[in-house]
């Protein structure tokens, strides 16, 4: 019974979208012209019921980096480790959501690239992060400071940012922040989780 009902769905889809024209080999993939109008398929389900925050919530889509503020706070260091954490606040008005990982990129002074090499963790694991308004989400962030393999063998390790361009999950447009961390050495490795509620 749910075939028929998913196989009566599609022929409406189809009959919908009208006639996409020949397919590889010659043939036409529509339905033929004058055939019997197709009866309406009934939901396979009842229909879905939302609450008024969450309506809300799905129209305002993901978060941007037009409404979203980043900031870097550092954490407590370690032998040789550092920590901060990738934080963003939601300066839109109306909530939206992040799932996944922030892209990153080191910069200098003058906004050249500073050797980057962003590695994802899965601790915490992806998850829909809602963000109303004035809300942030974290990302950790780990690097090491102690010359490795790749690193030269004299003067600093890497070159030393001065700032970054982070990227919300799933967008392309970069949100600007400053970084006053220090080198990031191992060929500027960093490990970065997915966001999380902060």
């Amino acid at each position: 019974m749910r075939r028929l009902v998913v196989f009566g769905a599609l022929a409406v889809a189809l009959t919908a979208c009208g006639n996409p024209g020949p397919v590889a080999g010659g043939s036409s993939a529509g339905i033929e012209p004058g055939g019997s109008e197709a009866a309406p398929v009934p939901p396979s389900s009842a229909p879905l019921t939302t609450t008024p925050a969450a309506s809300t919530a799905q129209a305002s889509g993901r978060c941007t980096a037009a409404v979203l503020a980043a900031e870097v706070q550092p954490g407590d260091p370690a032998a040789g480790n550092r920590y901060a954490k990738l934080v963003v606040t939601n300066n839109g008005t109306a909530p939206c959501t992040l799932n996944g990982y922030s892209g990153l990129q080191l910069l200098d002074a003058s906004g050249q690239a500073v050797p980057t090499d962003l590695q994802r963790t899965t601790d915490p694991a992806p998850t829909l992060v809602a963000l109303p308004p004035k809300g942030r989400a974290v990302a950790d962030l780990h690097w090491t400071v102690v010359p490795g393999g790749e690193d030269p063998a004299q003067g600093p390790c890497e070159p030393e940012a001065a700032q970054a361009r982070a990227i919300p999950p799933d967008e392309t447009q970069p949100m600007s922040l400053d970084w006053s961390l220090g080198p990031v050495c191992g060929g500027g490795k960093i490990e970065i989780s997915a966001f999380y509620p902060a």
